[in-house]
């Protein structure tokens, strides 16, 4: 992709920023710029002011960006004890955290209530049993199943009940101790498929009422997360979003409206990293094959794991050459024929770049540093830096 197209992603003074800043640090690693987080974050908050923010802490669980995003006023969305000791150790208090994983041990459910923590997710009656006897009195919040057509990144199945189920699940709360709270769902990450909302919604707003009926009064709708970053796929507006999910939410509670809950991750962090890459090796793999195969110090075990299926699709560029371009297969360096990145879907780069080039991925800041594996063959996990730290 071309230097012009660079400009949509990035300001042309912190791409020549971001290029300096490559010479100084091996690769890969990954940089982060905290003011964009930040900015992203009070842009949500004033486009959704009546909705409490919960940031998914899987996305990125950079101390900086927990402590920032606390510092704004954020509550925090958690999937593991160790993530609640995080968040605990940045100064985040306990009536700020839920712990949205459906899927949990007793002594962690324990663990967390003794932490503190009143609000805790759930799918399915065994969890609920654990809840109700490792956290008596807490806040329970009900997970609904989507089937996530529209994302990039669907979470259906592992997730979430049909709603049949949450109904009786919900109704079996009056013999526990425990207080049903809301309903939750998520129509998968970086959905570009507004009227999802609308769907999860609706079935949301029969669920609540149907149980009005039975005398439970639940009194919060968790919407997730979904909102999406800027990669190769264009999306619409987070103002667009905002705006539909608002008005499906007023259509649907005319007389009053729910504590609104959101789950937000990638659409605040994402566009705020850039993976930086060397080129370690460019070959063929016989004399008539159409496209070089491109091997990056980087793959898929120690950042890049939403590639899998070539599912998300970063904007990736090189420095200046040039300005002839070729389709390339992209690559990682493991040994694992699993560690190709793109190979279908074909990328461009200069026809003159060569071993030790670097490669710049946007729109990394979500789901990388956190996805990368312990040290499998020898590499270690993605390194990360602050933009405000290394200039």
């Amino acid at each position: 992709m071309t230097e012009k197209t660079i400009y949509n992603f990035i300001s042309p003074k912190k791409w020549e920023t971001i290029q300096n800043i490559s010479k100084k640090i091996e690769t890969p690693f990954l940089l982060i710029d905290l003011n964009k987080i930040k900015n992203n974050y009070k842009i949500l908050n004033s486009l959704m002011p009546y909705a409490d923010i919960f940031y998914a802490v899987k996305a990125n669980p950079s101390k900086k960006v927990i402590t920032l995003l606390n510092n704004l006023g954020s509550n925090f969305d958690i999937a593991s004890k160790t993530e609640l000791d995080l968040v605990l150790e940045c100064g985040v208090s306990p009536n700020k955290i839920s712990f949205g994983n459906t899927i949990k041990k007793a002594k962690d459910i324990q663990y967390a209530y003794e932490k503190g923590v009143q609000l805790f997710a759930c799918d399915s009656e065994a969890d609920l049993k654990k809840i109700a006897q490792n956290a008596p009195g807490s806040n329970v919040f009900f997970r609904i199943l989507t089937d996530g057509t529209g994302a990039e990144w669907p979470l259906s199945k592992k997730f979430g009940s049909h709603p049949s189920m949450i109904y009786d699940l919900i109704l079996s709360t009056k013999n526990l101790d425990i207080i049903p709270y809301g309903i939750s769902f998520h129509v998968g990450s970086q959905q570009h498929d507004i009227g999802q909302w609308d769907n999860a919604i609706s079935q949301c707003t029969y669920l609540i009422s149907s149980l009005k009926e039975k005398g439970i009064n639940l009194q919060m709708l968790n919407l997730g997360g979904g909102f999406p970053t800027k990669y190769m796929k264009k999306t619409h507006s987070l103002k667009k979003y905002t705006e539909e999910i608002t008005r499906f939410l007023k259509e649907y509670f005319i007389d009053e409206m729910p504590r609104i809950i959101i789950e937000p991750g990638r659409s605040l962090v994402g566009n705020a990293g850039v993976i930086v890459s060397e080129i370690i090796l460019i070959s063929k793999k016989t004399k008539s094959d159409l496209f070089n195969w491109v091997y990056l110090d980087i793959g898929k075990f120690n950042g890049l794991m939403e590639t899998i299926d070539e599912s998300i699709k970063y904007p990736i560029f090189s420095d200046n050459h040039s300005g002839e371009f070729s389709e390339v297969i992209l690559a990682g360096p493991t040994c694992d024929s699993l560690d190709i990145l793109y190979e279908n879907y074909k990328y461009s780069l200069p026809t003159d770049i060569k071993i030790g080039d670097k490669i710049y991925i946007f729109s990394t800041g979500a789901y990388t540093q956190s996805y990368s594996s312990v040290e499998f063959n020898g590499f270690p996990p993605l390194k990360t830096y602050y933009l405000n730290e290394v200039i």
